[in-house]
């Protein structure tokens, strides 16, 4: 019986162990990025300090991951070797134009191109007569059918009646600022563009205000019947150029807009190139300092162009019959540069003197806003009509500008990057390099901080999540390069 009983126990315990399964064995999967770039130095646009020897994992567009380069491997589909290179943000180019109508949508496309293959993964349209293509661009480059930086628009221009730009809103009644508001706002677009061709003082300042009352942004010229005082107190949240900021600078402002104003019923009204001279005469650094304090108190920003401003000085004596980058602007493009140089050509002595010496002056007021806290965004103005002003390479003569300003190189890179974002309200996304940021950056060869030139030296771009290798850049400008 005990024999019975024991061989029943073996059986069932022979059984139950040839039950039992295996314990697993845990293993940990490692996750497949769309992009890796590894032992990179960071540098951070809102402190300056660098970040040696990390590594960036980026996955559907975002950045997942920054942390030491301590591991051996990372799976991605895109690997991008970062060692002894340097890792920004992409660069903002917050004053392009995008215009010409129908017959230069494929030849403003192009520039498209142009603006990725030199670090630019954002612009900021600054109006034209192009808005429906642009918001076909955005579709296509969000679905990834075309490479080119993110656009932020304004759509048309709003201006007075007989506009100079085609395509513009023509306002001067509080109905037609309202309806035209109201379009612009039905179209989705990311701000307001006011020009002042045309405008009246009081037609500006009203659609300031109703702008502001739809939650919509402002920027652009401004009439020199107005001050800038005015604008800045009405809400207007950017002035272009430094055009209208110098007239504020003047200790005569009121008298000289007084004058503009009492001109306009004339038949011979004065306008702001005819007012330049004395407005040089009678600057004032106390008239400047209370004006930079208003704008900086009211976060009114301003966009300097100085590298616009130089190379339309210098027309008279560089036609830039030689630049390089003319071999990738369309011909049609090329075509509206002549009328600038024309005139530039025809200008007397001197006047070409006083634009020299006023384009002088200008720099001298940029380190002086960036003292008092004036937010200053880089901007080219680059595009149709602009001459020689060419998408890309005209955003990094800018910051080069800035820093011959006074700006320190990590000011004119803050001014193309963290600085544009902050104005578009976009800053928690985008325009720095830490975990759920875009993944729309530049790697360059060299620092940046201790050259503000090393911006052009660049081995590749991140675009919406997706790596152009310097090879593949040379690829996207020879297939939209001149035949």
């Amino acid at each position: 019986m005990r024999f019975f009983q024991l061989l029943f126990g073996l059986s069932v315990a022979a059984l139950l162990a040839g039950c039992a399964r295996p314990a697993k064995v845990q293993t940990t999967k490692l996750p497949i990025y769309d992009v890796v770039i590894n032992h990179v130095t960071i540098v951070d646009v809102v402190t300056g300090q660098l970040q040696p020897n990390q590594v960036v994992s980026i996955l559907k567009g975002k950045i997942i991951k920054v942390e030491p380069a301590d591991r051996d491997s990372y799976a991605a589909k895109q690997y991008v070797n970062g060692n002894g290179r340097y890792l920004i943000p992409g660069l903002w180019d917050m004053h392009v134009h995008f215009r010409g109508g129908d017959s230069l949508m494929v030849a403003n496309r192009k520039s498209l191109t142009l603006f990725l293959a030199h670090g630019i993964t954002t612009v900021r349209d600054a109006g034209g007569d192009l808005t429906p293509s642009i918001f076909q661009w955005r579709q296509d480059m969000e679905a990834g059918k075309l490479a080119g930086p993110r656009i932020f628009t304004s759509g048309p221009k709003i201006d007075g009646p007989q506009a100079y730009w085609p395509g513009s809103l023509e306002v001067e009644t509080m109905p037609q600022i309202r309806r035209a508001v109201d379009s612009l706002k039905r179209l989705k677009v990311d701000y307001v563009k006011i020009y002042d061709s045309k405008i009246s003082g009081q037609a500006f300042l009203n659609t300031i205000s109703q702008a502001q009352r739809r939650g919509l942004k402002t920027t652009g010229h401004m009439p020199y019947s107005v001050t800038l005082g005015e604008a800045v107190k009405r809400g207007l949240d950017a002035t272009e150029h430094l055009y209208y900021v110098f007239k504020a600078c003047s200790s005569k402002e009121d008298s000289l807009t007084a004058l503009v104003r009492n001109s306009l019923q004339t038949p011979k009204p004065l306008g702001l190139f005819a007012m330049l001279p004395a407005v040089y005469d009678t600057y004032s650094p106390e008239a400047a300092d209370r004006i930079f304090k208003l704008m900086a108190k009211n976060k009114t920003a301003v966009v300097p162009t100085l590298h616009i401003g130089k190379t339309l000085s210098e027309l008279a004596e560089n036609d830039h019959a030689q630049d390089t980058m003319r071999a990738y602007i369309d011909p049609k493009i090329q075509a509206t540069y002549t009328r600038r140089l024309a005139s530039a050509q025809q200008q007397s002595p001197a006047a070409r003197a006083f634009s020299q010496k006023l384009e002088a002056k200008f720099y001298t007021l940029v380190p002086l806003m960036q003292a008092a806290g004036v937010p200053i965004l880089a901007g080219s103005d680059s595009g149709p009509f602009n001459s020689f002003i060419y998408p890309g390479t005209s955003l990094q003569d800018e910051l080069q500008e800035l820093v011959r300003a006074g700006l320190t190189p990590l000011q004119a890179l803050q001014a193309a990057t963290i600085n544009g974002a902050k104005f578009m309200g976009v800053a928690d996304r985008t325009a720095t390099i830490a975990p759920g940021k875009d993944a729309d950056l530049l790697l360059l060869t060299a620092n940046p901080l201790d050259n503000i030139a090393n911006i052009k030296r660049i081995d590749a771009v991140v675009s919406r999540g997706k790596a152009y290798p310097a090879a593949a850049l040379t690829n996207m400008l020879r297939a939209v390069k001149n035949p």
